[in-house]
């Protein structure tokens, strides 16, 4: 992590930046706005501001938001200022920490708003698979593609390959392509030069130069217009990138990660993702499992999350009860990792007793996790053979949830055409479809390059 330092404090700084630098992060020191604002425009970037309370803060954050640079701000003073630590919460900043700094609490503001304590939590074999290729290739400098739904950890997993990289002693800088305006994400990338545009006061070094020697992140890339695209297509091509407005190549040495919870050959496919790009992104691919398909994952980054939000909150971490294990199990999760974070949030604050009961455990909107996943659900049978055959039933359905109709109709054919064989004509009167229909749908399948079972056993790309 990066911490842009910004004021003296009669030193009390100078603590808080020892205390930071000790827990990994780097600092760098500005006497002055003025001088934070030039070393944000020079490329050393920042993931946090720390700036001392008695420094004009509204004005920091005015001239941030006016040239575009997006970081959180955290303001301090001494812990008799009041008023003070008001008034920079009213400005802008995300938090106040009171001097002398508290190592504990500095932390957990780092934490909290850098969003620098996300761990790779991994138990279930789905994920430990994807997480023993990612080590395999992070040591290359290959491009890799990463996708999953929404929630499941993309992100993290792309921070772990840079860790595990030799390029992990340089700068991890993410850019998120889908919260950035289509207008302002090629300043973001490639930077701009003073006058290229209305606001560009100075010339800005982008996230590319930022990035140099290290890996960029373009997360949620399949939101990226297809015009940034090209441009972005020739920086990877040629390792050169032209700032807006600028008149000459600037040579970048980064690694490029990208991240999707879209199904990037069906965007290629409606065409708004070049294909010729989505080569040069995806060497690799790594594909991480929903949470409803993880279960053992679903146990150990519950336990994760409880003792994080319990040191959060002050509070004693309790264990989870039987019954509210089951129910964590059992639940879909639409929303992944990021759903369970947050119900094991409200469950640390509403528990009550020696143990975390599923009466504590809570969707967003105050229902109980077990009535909400048992609404309109008939009661199990006592019967052992049925009751089996129901919770293998709803464990198929709940596989289902969140799959486009194009993959689980794949995945259908082309089972159904191992099982008879490879024989087209048998699994075609078995799927209801004519035997045109499924020569098209095998030859789509195999130009995206999915192993198709040939005539006769074995297998081959069609």
């Amino acid at each position: 992590m990066r911490l842009l330092i910004v004021g003296t404090l009669g030193g009390q700084l100078a603590v808080a930046s020892r205390i930071v630098m000790e827990r990994g992060a780097t600092v760098t020191h500005a006497d002055s706005i003025d001088v934070a604002m030039k070393s944000l425009r020079s490329g050393r970037g920042a993931d946090l501001v720390m700036i001392d309370v008695g420094l004009d803060i509204a004005d920091l954050i005015r001239r941030l938001e006016t040239e575009m640079i997006h970081l959180p701000v955290v303001a301090c003073g001494v812990a008799s200022d009041a008023r003070a630590a008001v008034a920079a919460i009213r400005a802008g900043a995300k938090e106040y920490i009171p001097l002398p700094p508290d190592p504990d609490l500095i932390a957990a503001v780092l934490a909290a708003v850098a969003e620098d304590g996300r761990e790779l939590v991994v138990r279930d074999e789905a994920m430990a698979r994807v997480v023993r290729l990612a080590d395999q290739v992070a040591v290359s400098d290959a491009s890799i593609m990463i996708t999953g739904e929404s929630g499941t950890g993309k992100e993290v997993l792309a921070r772990h390959v840079h860790r595990k990289s030799h390029r992990s002693g340089k700068p991890f800088i993410a850019v998120n392509c889908a919260a950035i305006p289509e207008a302002l994400l090629e300043s973001e990338l490639f930077g701009h030069e003073k006058g290229a545009f209305t606001g560009a006061v100075a010339r800005r070094i982008g996230k590319f130069e930022e990035a140099d020697g290290g890996t960029l992140l373009l997360d949620e890339i399949s939101e990226m217009d297809l015009r940034l695209q090209a441009k972005l297509l020739r920086a990877i091509q040629e390792r050169i990138i032209d700032r807006v407005g600028g008149t000459r190549p600037v040579p970048v040495d980064i690694r490029i990660l990208a991240t999707s919870n879209r199904n990037m050959a069906e965007e290629v496919r409606k065409g708004t993702f070049r294909e010729d790009l989505l080569y040069r992104l995806n060497v690799v691919n790594l594909k991480i499992p929903p949470l409803r398909d993880r279960p053992a994952d679903v146990q150990a980054l519950a336990e994760h999350f409880l003792d994080r939000y319990a040191k959060a909150n002050g509070v004693k971490n309790r264990p989870l009860d039987p019954e509210a294990r089951r129910e964590l199990t059992r639940a879909r999760w639409p929303g992944n990792v990021r759903e369970l974070e947050n119900c094991m949030h409200r469950a640390v604050l509403l528990a009550i007793g020696d143990t975390i009961g599923v009466e504590a455990i809570r969707t967003p909107d105050g229902q109980r996790l077990d009535e909400a996943h048992g609404e309109g659900r008939p009661p199990l049978s006592r019967d052992p053979a049925v009751r089996h055959a129901a919770e293998t039933a709803e464990a198929v359905t709940r596989a289902l949830v969140g799959r486009t109709v194009a993959d689980v109709e794949r995945e259908l054919i082309l089972e159904t055409l191992g099982s008879t064989l490879g024989n087209r004509t048998h699994a075609a009167n078995i799927l209801g479809i004519s035997i045109r229909t499924l020569r098209n749908k095998l030859k789509e399948y195999g130009d995206d390059g999915h192993p198709i079972p040939p005539p006769g056993g074995g297998v081959e790309a069609a």
